[in-house]
């Protein structure tokens, strides 16, 4: 028993550095913020209590919230069904024994390991502008240019690519996923003359459905909370047509200083992301199999 207590109060000490940058740097600002969001706190002056007053601001006379909101679930429609797809098209394709493999995955997990960067989104922008890269490269071949960043229409596709580029964690996910399949189902399938599709659709898939349902939990956080994009790329324009949820915190927060009502724009989009997590999950029963459930 005293051993048992020794090696127990080792653990401790080992997780202690992780503990105190939690509670420091996450748990109390966490706690802040909830106070924070029930006052009227212009971030240099004294916090005032005000009740729900931000929040029933926000439903009831924000039309910029309904319409950050709006563009955000767009963009979390399009860019995470895309990198998901695209991420495990690309695993299938790497997941062949070919000469180099290892060689061409590095290469595709480059675009993870940059990340969301501010230099990456610069880059973006010097490519779909005007006279940038892509709109050169479509001339050349004879198609007309178009105003990627300066079309309502195109801007937030346009910057959601930023996202899907950066598919390689997802991948390897799926990668993984796939080289732990049995060969031998791809063999019964076969013998069974079973198509390349319905092989995937009847095996691939269904093995794969957990770490399907890990990545979408996953991207759809991270792209419910995209920021950087719309910030460096199109300053959240044209006509407010990429104006993030993520952006709107921003503006609120640090360019008007309502660090109240940004706390409490917080909090409604956490709730959004819990209540869309707990669906998926919910969801995850009628798709999702696992090794002793097919």
């Amino acid at each position: 028993m005293q051993k048992l207590h020794k090696h127990s109060y080792t653990g401790y000490v080992y997780i202690l550095p992780w503990l105190l940058g939690f509670l420091v740097l996450q748990f109390v600002p966490l706690l802040n913020s909830f106070w924070y969001s029930f006052t009227d706190f212009q971030l240099l002056g004294k916090a005032k209590f005000v009740g729900l007053a931000n929040y029933i601001r926000i439903f009831t006379a924000d039309a910029t919230f309904l319409q950050s909101l709006k563009v955000t679930f767009y963009y979390v429609l399009m860019a995470v069904p895309c990198k998901i797809a695209f991420a495990l098209i690309i695993a299938m394709v790497l997941n062949q024994k070919i000469r180099g493999i290892n060689l061409f995955r590095t290469l595709y997990y480059i675009p993870s390991i940059l990340g969301g960067s501010v230099a990456i989104s610069v880059l973006w922008k010097y490519l779909f502008m005007s006279q940038g890269i892509v709109n050169n490269l479509l001339g050349a071949i004879g198609i007309a240019p178009h105003n990627w960043l300066g079309n309502p229409d195109l801007a937030l596709g346009t910057i959601s690519l930023v996202t899907i580029w950066q598919f390689g964690s997802s991948m390897l996910l799926f990668l993984a996923g796939l080289k732990q399949i049995p060969e031998c189902l791809y063999e019964a399938a076969m013998i069974d003359g079973s198509g390349k599709f319905r092989t995937f659709w009847k095996i691939t898939l269904p093995e794969l459905s957990p770490i399907l349902l890990f990545n979408l939990i996953m991207q759809m956080i991270n792209a419910f909370q995209e920021f950087t994009p719309a910030f460096v790329i199109t300053q959240g324009g044209p006509l407010k047509s990429t104006y993030l949820y993520g952006l709107m915190l921003y503006d609120q927060g640090f360019k008007f200083f309502r660090m109240g009502y940004s706390s409490a724009l917080s909090w409604i989009l956490f709730a959004i992301i819990m209540i869309f997590t707990s669906l998926t999950f919910k969801s995850s029963q009628s798709w999702v199999h696992y090794g002793d459930t097919l």
